[in-house]
């Protein structure tokens, strides 16, 4: 067992937090009273994935969208309320690691896409941040193949935008909502620019610019970092550990 400032002292360190700016507090956003002998995580802290772990017995919840961003309104009403009242209520730790978690070189949501796509030479290029990734694929491919393997890593049918021109070889990802990097993917000389969402923009941006654009889904794209940084607490600490998938086909 593990004590929840304990842990989320453990995963700060591992996870570098305190080089990011991010749109909201990393670390632990809710404090249950009791030691974490249990550990179950999520995409989103959403009320579902709480009555998840509820039913599990777990006394700590892991996710990668957690609460209290910049903007939002900061009184607990409605929704907000309810989540946090179960949390409380269920003596239920919440702890939420944003940007951290998308960045960190083998556990973070891009590195992890990259590992189940079979990207070779993988590098973030901007280190040490690590938001946008680049890498070369196991062979040459048209955007029909690269569209296929896609679906069958992530169980979904990414949107794609036909904007280049012969096969894909070198390809640029960053999971989540980073349609905005598809100009710096473009300028690094990228085939193809994957992330999970899209804007209106990007299908323009992307005809203009050169490139294909596989929007793959922004839950299904994050899924895998906090599976990843679960396990390695599940090794590390010696508790129980499970994933829970609240499918969201956004």
């Amino acid at each position: 067992m593990i004590q929840p400032e304990t842990l989320a002292n453990w995963c700060s360190q591992l996870l570098d937090t305190g080089q990011f700016d991010d749109y909201c507090p990393n670390g632990l956003q809710v404090e249950g009273l009791r030691p974490i002998t249990s550990i179950v995580s999520g995409v989103t802290a959403c009320e579902a994935l709480i009555d998840g772990a509820i039913e599990a017995g777990a006394d700590a919840i892991l996710v990668h969208h957690g609460y209290f961003w910049k903007g939002e309104a900061q009184v607990l009403t409605g929704m907000k309320a309810r989540r946090i009242r179960k949390l409380i209520q269920h003596n239920i730790s919440l702890l939420a690691y944003h940007l951290p978690l998308d960045a960190h070189i083998q556990l973070g949501n891009n590195a992890q896409l990259g590992q189940l796509l079979g990207f070779q030479q993988m590098a973030p290029i901007d280190a040490p941040r690590g938001l946008l990734w680049a890498a070369e694929t196991a062979k040459p491919m048209d955007s029909i193949q690269m569209a296929g393997q896609l679906a069958q890593a992530l169980g979904r049918l990414p949107l794609h935008i036909d904007g280049g021109n012969g096969l894909i070889s070198k390809v640029a990802w960053c999971t989540g909502g980073a349609q905005g990097y598809i100009n710096e993917a473009a300028a690094l000389g990228a085939d193809a620019y994957i992330s999970g969402e899209i804007s209106e923009h990007t299908f323009h941006s992307a005809r203009e610019l050169g490139i294909h654009y596989f929007a793959a889904g922004h839950h299904a794209t994050e899924r895998y970092g906090v599976q990843a940084l679960g396990e390695r607490i599940a090794e590390e600490f010696g508790i129980s550990y499970r994933f829970i998938d609240i499918d969201n086909p956004v």
